[in-house]
């Protein structure tokens, strides 16, 4: 069973807005609206806000340090007010250390805002979504920048649209299982250095480091660079995490699966994992059994549980009288091949 160090987990303590903008522009169109704000302010919480009560004068809970929201209601509110009375009630906000602010519809600030915001360095931005889907992109690409990080020793790959990673001592060969993955048209996420990060609940996505990318080292060959030798079809960036395999030199005295009727998982940042341990001997085709891996994960993941079936098949049989032997076949027709 792999082993998870406290030192292998991260998480970030903050993110700048300027790195906030500079992603967020490429993902979801976001803009800049004035040049004059401080891209270099941090932003400390993953939740967004909409400072509704805070723009009604009680600012006594005001969460500043998340990326505040400004929707249709929030401006409608403001424009009902006259300029001094805007100026009275955003200076209260404004004196806070504010990471930014968005503004979604492609609602237009009012001036006294915008004014402010020059003032005191504030970043505005602007986007093209709904205050709801708007809510929902800003939300995620922050529950992603925050979220606990795990580095993980190994080899992961794309299995017929599986996520497996391979772990096992140093110089088993779970590179190599992946490389005659890729040769058989399977893809590579990441090799040696695996990060997994939690993408939700029960989710964990992984990828690679940003040295290594899909380079992959083969003992006596060296470094290789799987995109450039295999081609774009044999890599990808990410992939969802669904299988763990353990690879281990065949050992008398460990136990290893014989019916799958028992499945053991391993708990990753809370989210179990399917995890197997596969012996290594001699003359064994780990690669073919890796893409039966995850082809029977895919059967069950449609409904179709192999040892189960035998199982209720056995059950069925031995309660029949004398079928115990039966052969599998009522009659044999003419092949006497």
């Amino acid at each position: 069973m792999i082993n998870i160090d406290e030192k292998s987990k991260t998480r970030k303590d903050s993110i700048s807005v300027e790195f906030f903008f500079e992603n967020t522009q490429r993902l979801f169109g976001i803009e800049l609206l004035t040049d004059s704000g401080n891209l270099s302010r941090k932003i400390y919480d993953q939740n967004l806000h909409r400072p509704g009560l805070a723009l009604a004068g009680f600012v006594d809970l005001f969460p500043y340090k998340r990326v505040q929201l400004l929707g249709n209601t929030e401006l409608k509110y403001l424009f009902n007010h006259s300029d001094d009375e805007q100026h009275k009630i955003l200076s209260k906000i404004f004196k806070f250390e504010i990471p930014c602010i968005i503004f979604s519809n492609n609602n237009e600030p009012p001036p006294v805002l915008i004014q402010l915001a020059e003032e005191y360095k504030i970043p505005l931005l602007s986007s093209h979504y709904t205050t709801t889907k708007l809510i929902y992109l800003v939300s995620d690409f922050l529950d992603d920048q925050f979220a606990e990080r795990i580095t993980i020793h190994g080899s992961f790959a794309d299995v017929y649209g599986v996520g497996m990673l391979f772990t096992g001592k140093s110089g088993i060969g779970k590179s190599e299982v992946v490389l005659d993955l890729v040769e058989r048209g399977h893809r590579l996420v990441a090799d040696d250095v695996i990060i997994l990060t939690k993408k939700g609940e029960g989710i964990l996505m992984g990828a690679g480091t940003n040295i290594a990318k899909h380079f992959m080292e083969i003992r006596g060959l060296g470094i290789i660079d799987v995109e450039r030798v295999f081609g774009i079809r044999a890599i990808r960036y990410q992939k969802r995490l669904e299988i763990v395999v353990e690879l281990e030199f065949w050992n008398d005295d460990s136990e290893y699966t014989r019916t799958g009727l028992i499945e053991q998982s391993v708990n990753i940042s809370g989210t179990d994992i399917l995890y197997i341990k596969l012996p290594i001997s001699p003359g064994k085709n780990i690669t073919v059994i890796s893409e039966v891996i995850a082809l029977n994960y895919l059967l069950k993941h449609y409904g179709h549980d192999a040892a189960k079936i035998f199982q209720d098949r056995l059950k069925t049989l031995l309660k029949e009288e004398n079928e115990g032997g039966q052969r599998g076949i009522d009659y044999f027709e003419h092949d006497f091949e």
